[in-house]
């Protein structure tokens, strides 16, 4: 162990105490490890309070793009980079940095695998890459969704096995001096919600001790109205989970109901728009072409795959997991007979997707069920092109390998079929249907549309 090291480990000792001032004094330098969808907007949130924020992220393109003052996320413009940067946000790929901050905060994704279990590979590797910096008082914090016992399990263990000073999570009621402090907080962005400010939004807390929550809740009480302390981050853990294992379930249930419906001739969603009138026991729920987004296509796997360790099978959360995952292939059923009924077949129509990204006037296409609908048009010998404002061009991802350039909102009537898959705000409903000669409409986006022309699915 060289001598640098071992005097910078001495001269960033820090109490509990000591971290609570500097963190009430605006003083605490905080780290972001990922700068994505989740890290950037809480970066700009600490910022926004004066605290010095270094984000740390392996993708040279977007380290590169904030240190130039720009954005990569749409809802987020160069002027809100470059007002952190004047607070003293920086963006690095140098995990070294680590060890002079106070408190880390880690945001890193959390898929599934080709056989849809937890792929915890970006904890792992961070957790290995952050070991060699840890300081001792250092409060570190995971974000990201993932099975309860994550935390406690995965990420402590190689925090603890590969450190260099032997330092250990504080489990007692004070942490020592050869100690860090551990939490889970779920993140709980909602992109595209402009209804609740982001500050409005209460923050869940799960420390590894009461010490560690404390910290965390004086942190996060900077940034947000309100902290929600639990007893352990597997608590923590499970409230993520339950959170959006609840909106899951829900959503496959009016899913299976809008089948229903369509079989019986019934609308659903002037079903639904009269049973929110009931001023109890109801909250609304929409039907639509599959679940996308990072969370709630994701989470019920999680916990079904944790759950068969406590030789305990979720059933109902996986039979809604399997409905909303099944939604795709009822959009090309519900295309394809669209097709046929103008004496028409999939095989060899031009189609166009109208809206990629996972749910309307947001550019992000994680788990979007636009790609699986263009992928099994594809196969079914479809000519697909697609549009979305947000999207100019869909390249590689993690599941699928599209290369398709966005085709331009001109001579609709040259294609076979309209699929309406994402309900952009900014496109004009009324007059696609006017120059289409067929729209497939998964989402109610020409809802108050007369036309023959219109199936909704």
């Amino acid at each position: 162990m060289s001598a640098a090291i071992m005097t910078n480990h001495t001269t960033l000792k820090r109490s509990p105490d000591q971290l609570k001032n500097k963190i009430q004094q605006r003083q605490a330098q905080v780290g972001v490890i990922g700068l994505g969808y989740v890290g950037l907007p809480l970066v700009l949130l600490f910022s926004e309070q004066r605290f010095k924020v270094t984000g740390f992220d392996i993708d040279h393109n977007k380290v590169e793009t904030l240190s130039r003052g720009g954005s990569y996320i749409f809802r987020i413009g160069p002027e809100e980079i470059q007002a952190a940067q004047a607070h003293g946000f920086s963006a690095t790929i140098d995990y070294s940095r680590l060890r002079d901050m106070d408190a880390v905060i880690i945001c890193v994704p959390t898929p599934l695998d080709e056989y849809r279990e937890p792929d915890l590979s970006f904890i792992t590797n961070t957790a290995h890459a952050m070991a060699p910096h840890l300081q001792p008082g250092q409060l570190i914090i995971l974000e990201s969704t993932s099975y309860p016992g994550t935390t406690e399990e995965v990420m402590v263990p190689i925090l603890e096995n590969e450190n260099a000073f032997g330092l250990k999570a504080a489990r007692g009621a004070s942490a020592g001096e050869k100690e860090f402090l551990v939490v889970f907080s779920p993140e709980r962005e909602d992109p595209g919600n402009t209804t609740v400010a982001r500050p409005d939004i209460p923050k869940v807390v799960g420390g590894l001790n009461q010490q560690a929550s404390e910290l965390a809740s004086a942190l996060y009480g900077t940034i947000f109205h309100r902290t929600v302390p639990v007893s352990s981050p597997a608590g923590a853990e499970m409230t993520k989970l339950l959170e959006n294992i609840y909106r899951c379930v829900n959503i496959a249930l009016v899913n299976e109901l809008k089948m229903l419906c369509l079989r019986m001739g019934i609308d659903i969603w002037e079903v639904i728009e009269a049973a929110k009138t009931k001023p109890f026991g109801f909250h609304p729920f929409y039907p639509g072409p599959g679940l996308g987004g990072h969370c709630i296509p994701v989470d019920p796997f999680y916990l079904s795959w944790k759950a068969k360790e406590c030789d305990f099978r979720t059933r109902f959360i996986e039979l809604a997991g399997e409905i909303n995952t099944n939604m795709p292939y009822f959009v090309i059923s519900s295309v394809s007979g669209a097709l046929n009924r103008h004496k028409k077949a999939v095989n060899g129509a031009r189609v166009l997707v109208l809206g990629v990204a996972y749910k309307k006037d947001i550019d992000d296409l994680r788990e979007s069920p636009a790609l699986t609908i263009i992928e099994l048009l594809q196969k079914e010998g479809a000519q697909v092109s697609y549009h979305d404002p947000y999207f100019p061009f869909i390249g590689k991802g993690r599941k699928y390998d599209l290369q398709m350039k966005r085709s331009e909102l001109e001579n609709l009537g040259q294609y076979d079929c309209i699929v309406i898959v994402t309900d952009h705000s900014d496109y004009d409903y009324r007059r696609i249907v006017n120059e289409a000669q067929l729209v497939v409409d998964t989402r109610n986006a020409t809802k108050g549309i007369s036309s023959t022309k219109i199936v909704r699915c």
